[in-house]
């Protein structure tokens, strides 16, 4: 079926394309948009000739087909009909319609006729649709949604550092396990398709990853959940990728996990980080697996929002309830698991995110961040980051620019007071010296190093030595009278104007136009007369921002003469 759809799809397109530039002087009021489903669908269900329309089968695709397809019922409610009778029309007009179709007069006639019907048609879907939404959102407790208030109450998470996560990823028993299967797969393994492994093969996987056979006497393949789970992982890990004719192959850099550089191992946990939807119970009745759904993830918010503890007597307790109060399986769910939480607590401990000693269970540092990972996926807000001991200066200043000022000051204090001033100015002007384009960087790690005083010196002076620094090293050494220090130029002034003008574009434009109007015009003018010529990142994009924004034609002109300039200097 698919070959179908692409080689009608790819006849109509010319045809359709046409209708489109027609559509815009005869149709302005149509959605072209809207013909494209139903043209395809005429194609494929009713005629091999794309210009032969019927009555009948105008009825039947409209009435029988296009509900079964259509993607956006409220669309179609409000333009389908309109859009189909203005294809028609230019069927009819360019002389497409073919020999032996029905009129246009009486195919308009049959889409008056159908119009009513159509429409209760797409208000059902819509209907059908809002219920979905409705029962989707109450359907899972994994939702982060109804506890978003609470997230954003929390203190401060302060995250551990990059080398110390890594060093526990690289632990993890289940990523491990995926390695391994991986690797006994090899490359090129068949797969079936009714279950991806023969019961010998299964039995040789189990043993592979170290996971005992089930005593069963049905197939193997089906009493094996922990395999698949891990089978998938692997998948997640990009430790096997699907081939061509039912093939999976191991990929090339499995074998070196635990990889050496802390960001690869990292990336690789994060990939895998969705798989605590594995820990979910799993039932053979797919009702009763549906209304535990979202359980491993219900417990990892609840451990965050109790600051990464729990008693696990009283979660089970919250647990139990909230799912009773979603679904009305749940209880039968309950009760069909056992203990409900036993395949949660195994995933999530196998993936480093817990421990659990059967009293009580917490999140490890792994954990904290992997949750803080799915809550931000969530577009939830949630104050983390890294640990005061183990925060660089670039994160420093990063994470200080989207703070409101007391609490930037407070966590520059923080910072400082765990470093001789000497080495906190280097280690601040080095990461501002990182990124050229990065102006609020550069102006924040200037003004907290400018309070440094003298014990700040050396790493000016060392600055001195980046075009990026150099203004700020030359003023602030200069300042504090140090012999030999040279003085600032009037380049290195344009130079800070410019790292300001950005800071305050990356506002919003009215903030901007403010801080143009502050100066005033005739100094802007002045400023555009030279400033063109300074090699700063956003010298060009800066200028031609004043051109579009500023009130004053006069200075928006000489901006553009200016930006023409800095091109023709570039």
């Amino acid at each position: 079926m698919t070959d179908r759809i692409e080689v009608a799809a790819t006849e109509l397109r010319p045809l359709l394309e046409e209708f489109i530039m027609w559509a815009r002087v005869n149709a302005p009021g149509s959605d072209p948009e809207l013909v494209g489903p139903a043209a395809l669908w005429h194609r494929l269900a009713f005629s091999q000739d794309l210009g032969t329309w019927k009555r009948a089968d105008l009825r039947n695709l409209l009435l029988d087909r296009m509900p079964k397809v259509v993607e956006d019922p409220d669309a179609a409610a409000e333009g389908m009909l309109p859009a189909v009778d203005a294809y028609l029309t230019f069927l009819s007009q360019t002389g497409r319609l073919a020999k032996g179709s029905d009129t246009l007069a009486d195919l308009q006639a049959e889409l008056d006729a159908v119009e009513d019907e159509f429409l209760e048609l797409m208000d059902e879907l819509l209907d059908d649709t809002e219920a979905d939404d409705e029962e989707e959102e109450a359907g899972d407790l994994g939702d982060f949604e109804p506890f978003a208030d609470e997230l954003a109450e929390l203190d401060t998470i302060r995250l551990r550092p990059d080398s110390e996560l890594a060093a526990a990823a690289r632990q993890v028993p289940l990523i491990a396990k995926a390695r391994d299967l991986a690797l006994w797969v090899g490359s090129g393994r068949r797969v079936g398709e009714d279950t991806l492994l023969s019961d010998a093969e299964v039995e040789e996987a189990l043993q592979a990853i170290g996971l005992p056979r089930p005593e069963t006497e049905g197939p193997v393949s089906e009493s094996v959940p922990q395999l698949w789970n891990i089978w998938n992982l692997a998948v997640d890990l990009e430790f096997l990728e699907p081939g061509e004719a039912h093939t999976v192959a191991v990929q090339d850099d499995t074998s070196e996990w635990p990889f050496d550089d802390d960001e690869d191992v990292l990336d690789a946990w994060m990939l895998g980080l969705h798989s605590v939807e594995y820990g979910d119970p799993e039932f053979d009745d797919e009702d009763l697996t549906m209304a535990l759904s979202g359980l491993t993830r219900a417990l990892l918010v609840r451990l965050l929002l109790a600051g990464g503890a729990r008693d696990l007597a009283e979660l089970r307790r919250e647990l139990a309830e909230a799912a009773t109060e979603i679904d009305e399986l749940a209880t039968d769910a309950w009760a069909a698991a056992g203990d409900p939480l036993a395949p949660v607590l195994d995933w999530l401990t196998g993936y480093g995110m817990i421990e659990a000693d059967g009293e009580s269970v917490r999140l490890t540092p792994l954990g904290t961040e992997g949750v803080v990972h799915l809550v931000d996926d969530a577009d939830i807000e949630v104050d983390a980051r890294p640990d005061i001991e183990s925060m660089s200066a670039h994160e420093l200043l990063a994470l200080s620019a989207e703070l409101p000022e007391d609490e930037a000051d407070a966590e520059f204090a923080a910072w400082m007071r765990l470093r001789e001033p000497e080495k906190a100015a280097q280690e601040l002007l080095e990461a501002a010296a990182e990124d050229e384009s990065d102006a609020l960087i550069r102006v924040q790690a200037a003004s907290v190093v400018g309070t440094l005083g003298e014990a700040a010196v050396p790493a000016w002076e060392e600055a001195l030595k980046q075009s990026s620094l150099r203004p700020y090293a030359a003023t602030h050494l200069s300042q504090l009278g140090v012999e030999g220090a040279p003085e600032p130029t009037q380049d290195d002034t344009h130079w800070l104007i410019l790292d300001m003008w950005t800071i305050s574009a990356g506002l919003g434009r009215s903030e901007f136009v403010s801080s143009l109007r502050d100066i005033g015009p005739e100094m802007v003018n002045n400023l555009l007369e030279v400033i063109w010529k300074i090699p700063h990142a956003h010298v060009e994009e800066l200028l031609d921002l004043i051109s579009q924004v500023h009130p004053d034609k006069q200075v928006a002109k000489a901006a553009r003469r200016a930006l023409f300039k800095a091109r023709s200097h570039a």
